[in-house]
């Protein structure tokens, strides 16, 4: 089996991960790391959990260290884009592990921080900048860097970029980083959006996939509880919980206030829990996630917009709570578990209103989701074969679908780590999201355009 001596990394940057106990690449490291050593252009499609943060960053930092040469003042060598704060956070954290003692500087700008700060820090120059494309374009027009002096340029989760409806600050920021450099994306999903964007922002590219869109993780046991409303989804959490005391839970819905009262309810029955949304400020998201990490709380309550910050080991268990208005986006929901080789458990709760989203994502992984075993709800009802549905795309496909089956492991071998971060926007937020994908209501009077982006995400 290949290892990261094979790659063409350098001794130093293998002696470093080693010494972190990371062993064996993941494919989606294994094919692209040597891709990016070359300069080649490269367009990833990776499900979630796979190790894409260091199927980038370790050649990146590789290749900075051999340039040996520090950044003049206010440049940037190396710019990462991230939808959210949280999936910035989560990249910046394992580019500081992999960079540990070497003179990389890795700086992250996000909304929600202070952006004197922030400026004060892109003074002297830095060697790798994770940016939400909001806060960077705010710093720019304040002057507090400028852009061309960047080598690489990497795009991460850039389909949920889009989502979140960054296009044209993409446009703007790629607009000001030189025509000659080295392009990474890497993306989740493949719609033709992101096709349209890899012809716009990258040079003849190298395609690497490890899974196709759509395909959940492997090592997932997917079912589904069928139940006659939403109060029955409330019971069945507290009992499902009640039955995995041990377990580490994420629970998704759809809307913030649910996401809030769902916690509260959660909290007041003795569970140790805390919720993650976009109502809550950077630092209460921060201590969720690291009460989370650290077993203080042992559920978490999320809606999408923090589904892809969250890279928390061992999380035992995901409920979708609420079935997601988008298909992709159960995908990225059930990538928080079963990582780095260990299995989880991913359950569904359908009430007959949300058939038709089940039907959007059978349809979309191709696997027919398992029907849980002692599903209270009998009565409840079943999305129908081949007839169109209430949700988005209703008209089924008619295609026999496969069944959900878990699959053996490879003992927990352990990967280089991988970064994940926020979803879809909020779907209570009807005004559209903010530039770091925060959600904002309408505003009742005209603000102005720098007022609007201090107040993103």
């Amino acid at each position: 089996m290949t290892d990261f001596s094979t790659l063409g990394l350098s001794a130093q940057i293998v002696s470093r991960i080693a010494k972190e106990g990371y062993e064996k690449p993941t494919p989606i490291q294994e094919k692209a790391i040597p891709l990016v050593l070359e300069g080649r252009d490269v367009m990833g499609l990776a499900q979630t959990g796979t190790g894409k943060t260091a199927a980038f960053g370790l050649p990146l930092i590789d290749m900075l260290l051999q340039n040996g040469r520090k950044p003049d003042p206010k440049t940037v060598k190396t710019l990462i884009l991230a939808p959210t704060r949280e999936l910035v956070n989560q990249i910046a954290e394992n580019l500081r592990i992999f960079a540990r003692k070497t003179p990389l500087k890795v700086n992250i700008v996000v909304g929600g921080a202070s952006i004197n700060r922030q400026q004060h820090q892109l003074a002297a120059g830095t060697d790798i900048l994770v940016a939400t494309p909001g806060r960077l374009l705010d710093l720019l027009d304040r002057r507090a860097l400028r852009l061309d002096a960047v080598r690489f340029l990497v795009l991460d989760e850039a389909d949920q970029m889009l989502d979140l409806g960054f296009i044209h600050d993409l446009k703007k920021i790629a607009s000001l980083v030189p025509d000659q450099r080295q392009t990474m994306l890497f993306s989740a999903t493949m719609p033709k959006s992101i096709a349209d964007l890899s012809s716009r922002f990258l040079n003849n590219p190298e395609r690497v996939e490890v899974s196709p869109p759509g395909k959940t993780a492997d090592k997932v046991d997917q079912a589904v509880h069928f139940v006659a409303g939403k109060a029955d989804k409330v019971e069945l959490l507290r009992q499902e919980l009640s039955n995995n005391p041990e377990g580490r839970a994420i629970v998704f819905l759809r809307t913030k206030h649910g996401a809030e009262k769902l916690m509260k309810h959660l909290d007041s029955r003795g569970f140790a829990t805390a919720s993650i949304h976009g109502n809550k400020s950077q630092g209460q998201r921060e201590r969720a996630l690291k009460a989370f990490k650290t077993g203080e709380i042992n559920v978490l309550v999320a809606t999408d917009v923090a589904a892809r910050g969250i890279d928390v080991p061992g999380v035992t268990h995901v409920y979708n709570y609420d079935l997601p208005e988008v298909a992709d986006a159960y995908v990225h929901r059930i990538g928080r578990t079963a990582r780095a080789g260990n299995d989880g458990k991913a359950i569904a709760f359908c009430t007959p209103e949300e058939s038709g989203l089940l039907r959007d994502i059978q349809r979309l992984t191709g696997i027919e989701i398992a029907i849980a075993s002692g599903e209270p709800h009998a009565h409840a009802d079943r999305p129908a074969k081949g007839r169109g549905g209430r949700g988005r795309g209703g008209n089924a496909s008619g295609k026999p679908a496969r069944r959900a089956r878990p699959s053996g492991g490879n003992g927990g071998q352990r990967h280089a780590g991988d970064a994940r971060d926020g979803g879809h926007r909020d779907s209570a937020n009807r005004h559209g999201p903010g530039r770091d994908g925060q959600s904002k209501p309408r505003p009742r009077r005209q603000r102005n355009r720098q007022n609007d982006r201090r107040q993103s995400a």
